[in-house]
């Protein structure tokens, strides 16, 4: 029984560009980002193809890399943009979900059935434009951990942040698309 030999690299466009462009899109959400990340993975497994092992498939080698590819964007700006006023970010008084004695104020909407929701089409393209209307960092941090699940502690690791952030910057994220779906697809 022979082994089948892995796609040599002048293929690896061909046979994984697609995967691994949808695979950074869906985490980048910018285009351009996603097709350079794409790049500079295959430049790297290129590099690093002599320590290659073959325990994987080169799929799962090159999205291993792409991931990493992927975490470098995410450092690079942080490091590059400056957190913004915490104090700009909160919603004015009249758009505070809370009464004056810190209580709900508003009644929360009906969304019928969710395990339906997560069907129709509409409701994903909605929750795509909230996530958009999102600043860039929060966007991001809700689809690493809510969409993608990944583990908060990996989250914190790679980005730099303490768990206390992560958790208020989730909170905000959830309560910003809260008010979002229930405007645009409740409503």
């Amino acid at each position: 029984m022979t082994s089948q030999q892995p796609a040599p690299a002048e293929q690896w466009l061909d046979d994984h560009g697609t995967v691994l462009y949808r695979y950074a899109l869906l985490r980048l959400r910018d285009s351009d980002q996603a097709e350079e990340a794409v790049q500079e993975t295959l430049l790297a497994a290129l590099q690093a193809w002599s320590r290659y092992s073959g325990n994987a498939s080169v799929r799962t080698w090159l999205i291993g890399i792409l991931k990493h590819k992927i975490l470098d964007q995410f450092r690079r700006e942080a490091r590059e943009q400056g957190l913004p006023d915490p104090e700009a970010t909160l919603p004015d008084d009249t758009d505070s979900p809370f009464n004056s004695r810190e209580h709900w104020a508003p009644r929360l909407a009906s969304w019928g059935d969710p395990e339906a929701a997560l069907q129709d089409s509409q409701f994903w393209r909605i929750l795509q434009e909230c996530l958009d209307r999102l600043p860039p960092r929060l966007a991001r941090l809700f689809v690493l951990r809510e969409v993608h699940e990944d583990e908060t502690k990996e989250i914190c690791q790679e980005l730099a942040i303490s768990p206390t952030n992560l958790w208020t910057m989730l909170y905000r994220a959830r309560m910003r698309l809260r008010q979002c779906l229930d405007t645009n697809w409740v409503g």
